[in-house]
């Protein structure tokens, strides 16, 4: 069996009427549901009991909807402070570690020390060779 489209027969006049009464009993069916709902004697005490476990089922969801929306909305407040205040801090870290390789080049160390009163060497540091003695 090969899948096809379903071929386009025009319908009776026996099928639209059915078609047509089927859309017309659900419609009064809505209607008179739409209108025993809001009717005086529609929410009687006794069906607002009976169905009481369920609207506190719904109520209870919307609390729960309510608190999942609040608590998402301070996460992504929380977020959004925390990458500025990571941003600031990368500014800073960067900052810090310009000046400290400036601060770290030979002549900048040559104009610390100075003031102390270091030199710069001029001649190449000796090495300095301790002969053993031998026991004769």
């Amino acid at each position: 069996m090969a899948n096809t489209y379903k071929k386009n027969e025009p319908l009776t006049e026996k099928m639209q009427q059915e078609i047509q009464d089927s859309v017309e009993e659900k419609a009064n069916a809505s209607e008179d549901f739409v209108r025993k709902a809001l009717s005086v004697g529609g929410l009687s005490s006794l069906s607002i009991v009976n169905n009481l476990p369920f609207i506190l089922f719904i109520a209870f969801l919307g609390v729960i909807y309510i608190a999942n929306r609040h608590y998402a909305e301070n996460t992504v407040r929380k977020i959004s402070s925390l990458s500025k205040e990571v941003k600031v801090m990368s500014w800073e870290f960067k900052t810090l570690k310009a000046d400290l390789m400036l601060r770290s080049t030979q002549s900048e160390v040559l104009k610390l020390v100075d003031t102390v009163g270091l030199k710069e060497l001029v001649v190449p540091p000796r090495k300095i060779v301790i002969k053993k003695e031998t026991d004769k």
